[in-house]
């Protein structure tokens, strides 16, 4: 009889040293290598307020403990703008998204000098693109000049599946800009590095740092496919952790430009570029340079 009640414990610590040995080996593999280098500690935390301002849909925002929910319902989205300009720097968030359906819906943090050039203007994102149940979200990164992004778009996209879930916590996502190159990172581990080739594929003017959230069910979620569904509604994205440091348009010319690696004069350690190179061979999803339905000839970056 002791034999027989022994049986289920044995059977379980068996099970949880399958899970150990196993398991979580397995997932380690989807974790990104240390990158041994973390900007996001180098640069002050900042309110809401301290930085930005409401731009649209300020009946769509609440801010609290220093931080912003902003929404999407079907009668608006919502959007916030940095007080400043900037021409170089470093601009990070913490963000949490919606989970279930949200399918057509766009979350974003960006720079962006549109209302400054209006039809010919600059950008570099980080946008969310909704899902459906079941399915990840999409992180896209993009970078418009000089109104590649108006009228005949021409984007620079390259998409991202994540390590985590990004519904179930804040994670910190960041643009890095200078004028030698662009370094997207989430939770400081870089996933893309544009460098500056020449001045007709790089963002040069000053820029504002941007959030927002809309309904984008012409393009978001497989190709629009699918749509936003307002019977899940409100969307909402929460931000706090504000980080904005760098050389400001106001700046006077001897500012020089924050780095987002151990080298002053930027760029990438290769512990950094290994971790870059881990997140792009297991979670890159698209790549416009490796689309051979692009007109390359419009992206000369991919070639130089």
């Amino acid at each position: 009889m002791a034999a027989f009640h022994f049986l289920p414990f044995l059977l379980i610590m068996i099970l949880n040293i399958f899970v150990l040995i196993i398991i979580q080996p397995a997932n380690a593999d989807y974790w990104p290598p240390s990158p041994g280098y973390y900007p996001s500690s180098r640069f002050p935390s900042m309110s809401f307020y301290q930085g930005y301002r409401n731009l649209w849909g300020a009946n769509h925002q609440t801010v609290d403990n220093n931080g912003i929910r902003i929404w999407l319902d079907s009668s608006s989205g919502s959007g916030f703008k940095s007080v400043k300009p900037f021409r170089s720097g470093y601009f990070g968030a913490s963000i949490k998204l919606q989970p279930g359906y949200t399918a057509g819906v766009i979350t974003a943090f960006y720079l962006s000098n549109n209302e400054a050039h209006p039809g010919f203007h600059d950008e570099v994102d980080i946008e969310f693109l909704g899902t459906t149940f079941g399915k990840p979200y999409t992180l896209q990164t993009n970078v418009y000049i000089r109104g590649s992004g108006d009228g005949r778009i021409i984007g620079r996209e390259m998409k991202f599946h994540l390590w985590f879930d990004p519904t179930q916590n804040f994670h910190h996502y960041a643009i890095f800009w200078s004028p030698k190159e662009i370094i997207f990172l989430v939770d400081d581990v870089p996933i893309r590095r544009y460098p500056s080739k020449s001045a007709e594929t790089f963002p040069l003017r000053p820029m504002w740092v941007y959030g927002s959230i809309w309904d984008a069910s012409s393009w978001a979620t497989e190709d629009g496919k699918y749509k936003a569904d307002y019977r899940y509604q409100p969307f909402i994205g929460k931000f706090s952790n504000f980080k904005a440091s760098g050389c400001s348009a106001y700046a006077p010319a001897w500012c020089r430009p924050v780095s987002a690696s151990p080298f002053r004069s930027g760029g990438l350690s290769s512990q950094q570029y290994r971790a870059m190179q881990w997140v792009q061979s297991h979670y890159l999803v698209y790549d416009y340079c490796g689309d051979y339905k692009r007109d390359h000839s419009l992206t000369p970056e991919c070639w130089r």
